[in-house]
């Protein structure tokens, strides 16, 4: 008789690891050969303990990964997070609840250890409501048309930045210190709600000092903005294609990374890609939904929209301690009945905010004025999206008359969730 799929942890066996990545590479259609070089490459990045999968007649055919995380809250308060990546189901197991094991198991370890919520980026949006996730920032990219944008495109250095800084081209040791310090600076920005920590080692993936075989990694152009006084403010990655035709430069600009702690320095490394000789087009990769971009430009028509999706997905687990962790726009009081069938935030919450913007949150039996699956408090947790609109759409149920604009007001924030890193 066959032996049933059977769910397990990785082992620390580098033959087990090779399987483990095959299936991978074969759940999201990358082909089915992994090669030594590659497993000696990721094993340094991958916690067996909480790498998981299933095993059926010999060989892995459905994987899933955690790793822990740090997420900014609105308000600038960091909270720990589950973020679950390398989820797969191989062809021929589709179907058969393999997921949802997977899943059961992995947020139940989430639970246990203490973390607030967990987190990831879909590859498809119909997959993870049903575990609990909602879509809590959304992703927007643009394209530009350099000579269309209106801007002068002239400048000679620190007398064109409102704050006398400079743009300094740096090396990659460089830029991964300076960029990696001042990234800790940015994420903690009490309006960055939705951005995650990065650890050592996604820094060195970012400026080639760890690679990948097949990665196809481009050495990209790393600049700082520093201003009058030295201090880096900002940090762009980029790469520049070489294509001409009719022996006339028609370069594009590709941004791979930009930041910035002061909105002078997000405006001049902007200005700083947009002025560059023989670039007709700036792509400016994943950016926020109200990113300053478009709006930076005397033409905002010339950044032509060329992507718009969800992209972070959260997971309650902790209500009390999310509410109570975030900031609030007024205050006041709203108690919040979540449905769960796994059970990791059911129940009924009564939220109090103050007039500082804090708050505290704790279980109650008191009579709810909003009813929702914990997926909706996902979406609505990093200040996105708008209660109102979720109650229009029959997502949300309003039990008091008037407590949707009061939980509206509390919960939405000054600028848009982001969170620019894939994991």
């Amino acid at each position: 008789m066959p032996q049933r799929p059977e769910l397990r942890t990785l082992s620390d066996d580098p033959d087990d690891l090779h399987g483990w990545l095959r299936a991978i590479a074969t759940g999201f259609y990358r082909g089915t050969e992994v090669g030594p070089e590659e497993v000696a490459a990721r094993r340094g990045g991958i916690d067996p303990a909480r790498t998981q999968g299933v095993y059926d007649a010999g060989r892995w055919v459905a994987t899933y990964r955690t790793t822990p995380q740090q997420l900014t809250v609105p308000g600038g308060a960091v909270l720990p997070s589950c973020a679950v990546t390398n989820v797969t189901v191989s062809p021929t197991h589709r179907r058969r609840g393999l997921l949802s094991e997977m899943m059961a198991r992995g947020l139940t370890a989430a639970k246990e250890r203490g973390d607030a919520f967990a987190s990831l980026i879909s590859a498809e949006y119909p997959i993870y409501g049903r575990f609990g996730f909602g879509p809590a920032a959304w992703t927007a990219e643009w394209e530009v048309e350099v000579a269309r944008t209106g801007l002068d495109r002239r400048y000679s250095g620190p007398a064109d930045w409102d704050d006398g800084g400079r743009v300094d081209l740096v090396d990659a040791a460089e830029y991964a210190h300076s960029a990696a310090a001042l990234h800790e600076v940015f994420r903690a920005q009490p309006h960055r709600q939705g951005a995650v920590d990065r650890t050592e080692r996604s820094w060195r993936t970012r400026t080639g000092g760890l690679r990948f075989p097949g990665d196809g990694f481009v050495p990209p152009f790393f600049a700082l903005y520093r201003d009058a006084d030295g201090r880096p403010r900002g940090a762009v990655a980029y790469a520049v294609d070489n294509h001409w035709s009719a022996a006339l430069p028609e370069q594009t600009a590709t941004v791979h990374d930009l930041f910035a702690t002061t909105a002078d320095a997000e405006r001049a490394l902007w200005r700083y890609l947009l002025a560059m000789d023989w670039v007709l087009r700036v792509r400016t990769g994943p950016r926020a939904p109200d990113d300053l971009l478009p709006l930076l430009l005397p033409d905002p028509r010339a950044a032509k929209t060329t992507a718009h999706a969800d992209f972070l997905w959260l997971r309650p687990l902790d209500v009390p301690r999310m509410l109570a962790a975030r900031t609030y726009a007024v205050p006041g009081t709203v108690v919040l009945e979540l449905r769960d069938k796994a059970g990791f935030a059911q129940g009924r919450f009564r939220l109090e905010a103050g007039e500082d913007g804090t708050a505290a949150c704790e279980a109650t039996r008191a009579e709810p004025d909003l009813c929702m699956d914990a997926g909706e408090l996902g979406t609505l947790y990093l200040g996105d999206e708008s209660v109102l609109r979720l109650v229009a759409l029959g997502r949300v149920a309003e039990q008091r008359e008037g407590a949707a604009a009061r939980a509206d007001a509390l919960f939405r924030t000054a600028r848009r969730a982001w969170c620019p890193d894939i994991f």
